[in-house]
């Protein structure tokens, strides 16, 4: 409930394709042990789709996407991981993330809404956080998304408007935490334009679901969420 607070004050879209396309088109030619000459057909049902994902990266985001449906997908997914990222706690990074992920026009304004709510001493209490947006002692601040899949809704020739579907997980993990990671689902709707050679959200909000209904598994210890949480890096995702 916290998170979701934070995002309603400053009107931006936090917090991650669950069938992620690192996709490789290729030529996979097959061996045929007949004697039959000449080409052969070319079916492989299993192949990956999609477009490879980037190489580059700006402030430590992915960037120089595609000028397609596909490229504005894949940055639309990965601006949504970076804004959901603990890194928005941190003054620097946070200015990084949205200077680069903003078009330059909405950019300032985004700034000024994400340093008000981050340095809010309110928020950052009920979440649990020192005034400098740093965890306890001895506990870990964990603000990650996943996405579950993206969608684009309108399409023109330099503006795309895209829905990422994701679950985050958000809280402090540690033996002595009063506010334990849970997950949450949301979608977001990204309105994204082509600014100097990359796409660049110019709008975006969200709503929560959809929700799937949960299995009986048992929380793991704050432990092993926190050795979780450190072990497993992010990915660059790509549609």
């Amino acid at each position: 409930s916290s998170s979701r607070g934070l995002i309603t004050v400053v009107g931006v879209v936090v917090l991650l394709i669950a069938a992620i396309a690192f996709a490789n088109r290729g030529d996979h030619s097959s061996a045929d042990s007949s004697t039959t000459k000449g080409p052969q057909p070319h079916t492989a049902p299993t192949d990956a789709t999609g477009t490879r994902p980037v190489g580059t990266k700006t402030g430590g985001i992915p960037s120089g996407f595609a000028h397609t449906e596909q490229g504005a997908q894949s940055a639309a997914v990965n601006y949504a991981v970076a804004l959901g990222s603990a890194d928005m706690f941190n003054t620097t990074r946070r200015h990084e993330i949205v200077n680069t992920v903003y078009a330059p026009d909405v950019a300032a304004a985004r700034l000024s809404a994400t340093d008000n709510a981050y340095s809010s001493p309110e928020f950052l209490a009920n979440i649990g956080l020192a005034k400098d947006g740093s965890a306890p002692a001895g506990q870990l601040f964990v603000s990650r998304v996943i996405p579950a899949g993206t969608k684009v809704v309108a399409a023109e020739a330099d503006k795309a408007t895209v829905e990422v579907w994701y679950t985050t997980l958000f809280g402090l993990s540690g033996n002595t935490s009063k506010n334990p990671v849970t997950e949450s689902w949301y979608t977001a709707t990204y309105m994204l334009k082509w600014v100097d050679n990359d796409w660049k959200i110019s709008s975006d909000r969200q709503k929560d679901g959809p929700v799937p209904v949960g299995r009986d598994q048992r929380a793991s210890t704050a432990d092993d969420m926190t050795k979780a949480v450190e072990e497993y890096g992010g990915f660059t995702y790509a549609r």
